[in-house]
């Protein structure tokens, strides 16, 4: 197993915007990176904080090749300034962060489960172009079964912590008074909704969404009892509210500096805190250096402390302990799967010889009856399970202690397997 990451924690987002996968990007990538050679599963995931891909693989090396083949591809990097910001996990380190990642435990907000329902969504997307397999598949069941029962079963996910949230509870403390103040949120999607859900919850009445599609932003503005304006009179907006947030898809920058200097000017610079939780970002960097803005991107919510996160933290070390045991049960699965096509052999070789036997029986005899033939196959038949059943128990209990791996020739040469294991290759 191989995993290759951009990740929130090591790469600044001016990398990260550019390593992303938009949802129209996401079948022509499944399909892109299926086709090199040593990809034999594999899926993608990738959000405003991270974009990693996880891959079964039949060579380490050729296949951490091939995933960056397919990243310079894709987003025309180029290999230097790949590795510099790609970071590759094998093993069963891999397993160990996918368990974490669907859990929470790996977001900037200690325990979101948001994460979950996108980890989902990548397992969904690779069965769906067919590009997981029976480790995948198997790992994706026990992944996600075990990150709903870590939430259902610890505080981790009590409270929501998106984040949107993050980005509510930090205009709470930069406004004393946040319920007298006016919104705006640029951008209905998922982290649009959270904003606007989030702000209503902090006492926020006065809110005004901006979309795109303004049939789809007036159907959510009606469930919300807010107000809905087309994109178009941003600025406009601009000019009176008190918070921007922005979370749209958008290519390029939808608020620039000189924008801003305009709408500044004519708000006589009263205090405008922005907030861009969108990546590729929203907002241009420059846009702080308008007297009376304040900026935050998705990076800096990272330094918001939540009075909640010790309890988080104690149902986090809970949940890491229960991964371990997961870890455990996927690895003897894992041996278990690697010693099928040694009882495969096993079983068409015994049953050949049963058959041939069988055959010449008939030859000999061949005034036996419909009746006395299946009596003789149906007993030969037993026979040969009878003398396979210890041999099989025996493979799978040193797949339970770990032993297959230095055994196997061992098996195959008593049992004379060689040849059915090279008709397998």
């Amino acid at each position: 197993m191989l995993k290759m990451s951009v990740h929130y924690d090591t790469t600044p987002i001016e990398i990260r915007e550019k390593i992303q996968f938009t949802d129209n990007m996401m079948q022509k990538a499944y399909d892109a990176l299926y086709q090199y050679p040593h990809i034999c599963e594999h899926i993608i995931i990738s959000t405003c904080n991270r974009t990693e891909i996880f891959a079964v693989v039949d060579h380490v090396h050729g296949g951490k090749e091939n995933i960056l083949h397919f990243l310079h591809a894709m987003f025309h990097f180029s290999e230097e300034k790949l590795l510099q910001y790609c970071q590759f996990t094998k093993g069963e380190a891999v397993v160990h962060h996918l368990f974490r990642l669907a859990s929470g435990l790996d977001s900037i907000v200690l325990g979101e489960t948001q994460i979950l329902g996108q980890v989902r969504d990548a397992f969904l997307l690779g069965q769906q172009y067919k590009t997981t397999g029976k480790m995948l598949n198997e790992l994706s069941k026990r992944v996600i079964q075990f990150a709903k029962n870590a939430h259902h079963k610890t505080q981790i996910g009590e409270q929501p912590m998106s984040i949107s949230y993050i980005a509510v509870e930090l205009a709470k403390s930069f406004y004393a008074n946040i319920k007298e103040k006016s919104a705006v949120i640029v951008g209905i999607g998922e982290m649009g909704k959270l904003s606007v859900q989030n702000l209503l919850a902090a006492g926020v009445t006065d809110i005004t969404i901006l979309n795109r599609h303004l049939e789809r932003g007036k159907s959510f503005a009606e469930k919300m009892d807010i107000q809905c304006k087309p994109i178009e009179v941003l600025e406009e907006v601009l000019r009176e509210v008190d918070i921007v947030i922005t979370s749209t898809s958008a290519a390029h920058k939808i608020i620039t500096k000189e924008k801003m200097k305009q709408v500044m000017d004519m708000r006589k610079h009263k205090e405008l805190l922005c907030i861009d939780i969108a990546v590729p970002r929203d907002i241009e960097r420059a846009v702080q250096e308008v007297e009376g803005i304040t900026l935050y991107d998705v990076d800096d919510l990272q330094h918001v402390v939540d009075d909640n996160m010790q309890a988080r933290k104690e149902a986090a070390e809970l949940i890491e302990q229960d991964i371990q045991e997961e870890l455990l049960s996927f690895r003897l699965w894992t041996e278990t799967l690697e010693a099928v096509p040694v009882i495969h052999a096993l079983r068409e070789k015994s049953f050949d010889i049963q058959a041939k036997t069988v055959e010449s029986v008939f030859r000999k005899i061949p005034s036996l009856s419909e009746r006395e033939r299946k009596v003789i196959e149906k007993h030969t038949k037993s026979i040969v399970n009878q003398l396979m059943e210890q041999p099989i128990k025996q493979v799978k209990t040193m797949c339970k202690e770990g032993t297959f791996e230095q055994e196997k020739e061992l098996f195959i040469d008593i049992f004379g397997l060689e040849d059915k294991m090279t008709e397998k290759r």
